[in-house]
């Protein structure tokens, strides 16, 4: 458990972060500079900036956090981690963000869990990302609707031959999915 500071109150989820994330313990550094925000290439995407959940997660909103899009839209760049004046692990707080959001159920709707399955599925079948697959298995399933109007773009991708309709293992997968599969087992998921 997190000591309080004689100054200062940790809320609740404050304190779960800081747990759940190494080195969350660094988010109480943070100066609200907008860094992170200004750094991100999906910032404009964010429901909220990092340096706004932080604030709310200092704030004990952990529903409102929770519910944003804001780590799903996370493409683990780092950009923001790396210009960050107080050496904030912001890409590991979203991870926690994620994990959190998982255990609680509240991942089980939206574009941003549904892709990022898609796209875990995807690396542990080849190793690697294969956007056909990556793309229409996550339209069928989750916007099929949407899959059609994608059709022109990708018969024209194909065309230019920027596309493969076949995936490309890495070499020795197997030993990249003995790695996942040993991780899944020390982290308690099936």
């Amino acid at each position: 458990m997190i000591a309080e500071s004689s100054h200062r109150h940790i809320s609740p989820f404050l304190e779960e972060v800081i747990e759940s994330a190494p080195g969350g313990e660094r988010i109480v550094h943070c100066l609200q500079c907008g860094s992170c925000g200004g750094s991100c290439p999906s910032g404009a995407d964010m429901e909220y900036t990092p340096r706004g959940v932080f604030a709310m997660i200092a704030a004990n909103q952990r529903d409102r956090v929770l519910k944003a899009n804001t780590m799903w839209c996370c493409v683990s760049c780092y950009f923001c981690t790396t210009r960050c004046p107080q050496n904030i692990p912001i890409t590991e707080i979203m991870y926690a963000l994620k994990r959190i959001s998982i255990a609680e159920g509240i991942a089980k709707s939206g574009d941003g869990p549904a892709l990022a399955r898609t796209f875990t599925s995807m690396v542990e079948k080849f190793g690697r990302s294969f956007e056909f697959g990556l793309a229409s298995t996550y339209y069928f399933f989750n916007k099929p609707t949407a899959m059609l109007k994608m059709g022109p773009m990708g018969l024209s991708m194909l065309s230019r031959g920027r596309l493969s309709l076949i995936p490309k293992k890495i070499r020795q997968v197997g030993q990249l999915q003995a790695i996942i599969k040993k991780a899944k087992e020390i982290g308690g998921v099936s």
